[in-house]
């Protein structure tokens, strides 16, 4: 079951489209500092590293399927939110020109809740009638990871599409009744943990685990205005794709709110205070600690983990897909 992949990055939807039976032939990312860590986590897999816009369809193999997750930072509720008429936006519509060129049986992408906003509304609307004016017959969800079993509160939106002609009218898996929280996915690394070198280089082999270090440095007054702590019996803050923004770790109590917009550490525990490891946000994540992530700056690591599908959440829906092409 021969599948393509768009905007690729450290690979969240193919490997658990991959858990799920399905292979991955050709991928293409452009972000250089992803390159290493998609080449050694899928060796089977031809990377295309130029920008999909300079990629002519004919360069593409034919395909059952198509996933990806056009990049998102355009519409997110963190950016500057100029949604479709960023150029980053406009990506989708090479998404959509790929399905339309190869015309595989069915399609998944994936993008941020911010794309929801009222003020995006005309955008959102018009992708979705290019989806269907492109043959496909199309479902469309905001789903919370935390919902199907990843340990994080996670809000993404997900297309998927089958092929008109095959008469497929998809819905979306029901949700888990079993919950995961942070203890269930991070508790045994609490000890091992390392600091991030000067500049936040990688301590590398020295990690015990691979890429099980934090990223070291000060709080902005942004990140200081919220408590940014959950317990060991509570689901993780969505990981983001930048370090500085990454939750902190349980073991730590929370914020104290000191004033509107104003939070501080508990006074006399603050060496319990720190960021959460790439490791630890890959597992979050829910990544396989085989999946290792390669990058010189700790800066690049937290954004190939929190810019990633949850390949559990992929597997639950790459399952799905497979049930109704059945």
């Amino acid at each position: 079951m021969n599948i393509i992949s768009l905007f690729s990055g450290a690979g969240g939807l193919d490997l658990g489209f991959e858990q799920a039976g399905f292979k991955t032939i050709w991928a293409n990312e452009y972000d250089k500092e992803i390159w290493e860590t998609f080449e050694k986590n899928f060796k089977d897999t031809i990377l295309d590293k130029r920008s999909i816009v300079k990629i002519p369809s004919s360069d593409i193999p034919e395909t059952l399927g198509l996933i990806g997750g056009p990049p998102c930072q355009s519409w997110s509720e963190a950016g500057k939110s100029r949604g479709i008429n960023d150029d980053r936006g406009q990506l989708f519509f090479e998404f959509i020109r790929v399905l339309r060129d190869k015309k595989p049986l069915f399609f998944l992408a994936e993008n941020v809740s911010g794309m929801l906003a009222p003020k995006h509304s005309e955008a959102l609307e018009n992708i979705k009638n290019h989806f269907i004016d492109s043959g496909y017959n199309l479902s469309f969800k905001l789903m919370n990871a935390h919902n199907y079993g990843i340990p994080q509160d996670r809000k993404r939106i997900f297309f998927i599409g089958f092929r008109n002609d095959l008469n497929i009218d998809f819905k979306f898996p029901a949700e888990s009744k079993e919950k995961k929280f942070l203890q269930d996915a991070i508790f045994d690394l609490k000890e091992s943990a390392l600091a991030g070198k000067e500049k936040n280089y990688t301590n590398g082999d020295n990690c015990k685990l691979d890429n099980h270090e934090y990223m070291i440095g000060g709080y902005s007054s942004m990140f200081m205005s919220r408590n940014r702590v959950r317990s060991w019996d509570e689901p993780s803050f969505t990981i983001q794709a930048g370090g500085r923004h990454a939750p902190l770790h349980p073991q730590a109590p929370k914020m104290l709110l000191v004033e509107q917009n104003k939070r501080i550490f508990v006074p006399s525990k603050e060496n319990l205070y720190r960021r959460l490891t790439i490791r630890e946000c890959a597992r979050v994540q829910t990544f396989p600690d085989t999946h290792k992530f390669y990058y010189k700056n700790l800066t690049a690591g937290y954004k190939m983990v929190g810019n990633a599908v949850p390949p559990n959440l992929a597997y639950i829906l790459a399952k799905s897909i497979i049930q109704y092409l059945k």
